[in-house]
């Protein structure tokens, strides 16, 4: 993690809980036979990896929401997930709304009007994302990442970040769907183990970031990745990136984006992916970054 996270995280927690207080929104008990005929019997997948599988819902009152199903978590630690999900709050992460229990341990998430963003760069029959959106799409996902790492408390043990993941409302305002707290400390209270956190932290953070340029390289091109990200990686990391640069950009854009920017953004990428095994940057740097480019004075 940047030392500057490292000095003033457990400060910014403080004032952060002294300034603001979140309620913890009312959390729905479906049933898990309301849940299976919403997905139709879980075969709308969105997306699966080892921590969950999410699938597209439409429940009979007409809301579309996304389903996670937690795997391989007893009652006890799936409960305390629950509880530590309800607390989150960011326009840029979905928001807990129900759970079931039983057959299938299930989170019920805002509506996701738009679906993912991997559905808008795959799909022809969809209207092409526009620079300005794809801008304000990393920024988003910057800003609750900002969040993520310095607000919550315990921190944050997982996230995922790709187009999979990242979902789209009916204002085509990107949401993060795919966070956990499952292997983080419960209690912070004690200063060993808030220690224990900030070293988890640090392995975390170079992933985090290599992730964000995962998503920036595809927000760019156009190609979605498909969890290795390797054509994606090989081009940006080889001696042809500088030369090709022009012919990676997304045809979709047609000519709404400024090339300067482009180019720094694919340059922010690279320094991305460089991140993975020594952070460079810190994601609140790439943030004001991208935030400097969009008009986002009253969105975060």
């Amino acid at each position: 993690m940047d030392p500057w996270i490292h000095r003033f995280r457990h400060r910014l927690l403080a004032w952060f809980h002294r300034s603001r207080s979140v309620p913890i929104l009312y959390v729905r008990r479906f049933s898990y036979t309301e849940i299976k005929r919403a997905t139709g019997g879980f075969n709308r997948v969105v997306y699966t990896n080892p921590q969950c599988a999410a699938y597209n819902a439409k429940f009979q009152d007409g809301s579309v929401a996304l389903v996670k199903e937690l795997r391989a978590l007893n009652d006890d630690v799936f409960k305390t997930e629950v509880q530590l999900l309800g607390r989150l709050h960011h326009r840029h992460l979905l928001t807990l709304r129900g759970f079931s229990t039983g057959h299938k341990r299930l989170l019920v998430f805002d509506e996701i009007g738009n679906g993912s963003l991997r559905d808008h760069l795959n799909d022809p029959l969809r209207t092409p994302l526009n620079w300005r959106a794809r801008l304000q799409i990393a920024a988003g996902v910057a800003a609750a990442l900002e969040y993520l790492l310095l607000f919550t408390d315990p921190p944050m043990c997982h996230v995922s970040i790709s187009s999979n993941t990242i979902m789209l409302d009916e204002n085509f305002t990107a949401k993060i769907s795919d966070v956990g707290f499952l292997c983080s400390p419960v209690s912070s209270g004690d200063q060993a183990e808030a220690s224990k956190a900030d070293d988890f932290m640090d392995e975390k953070c170079g992933n985090i970031i290599y992730q964000l340029g995962i998503l920036i390289l595809e927000l760019i091109t156009g190609q979605s990745s498909d969890g290795t990200s390797g054509d994606l990686i090989k081009w940006i990391q080889g001696t042809n990136f500088a030369r090709s640069m022009n012919k990676m950009i997304d045809p979709d854009l047609g000519n709404s984006f400024d090339n300067k920017e482009v180019r720094n953004l694919l340059s922010i990428a690279k320094l991305c992916v460089k991140s993975r095994e020594k952070p460079r940057f810190s994601i609140p740097q790439i943030f004001r970054y991208l935030q400097s480019k969009v008009d986002v004075t009253s969105t975060y």
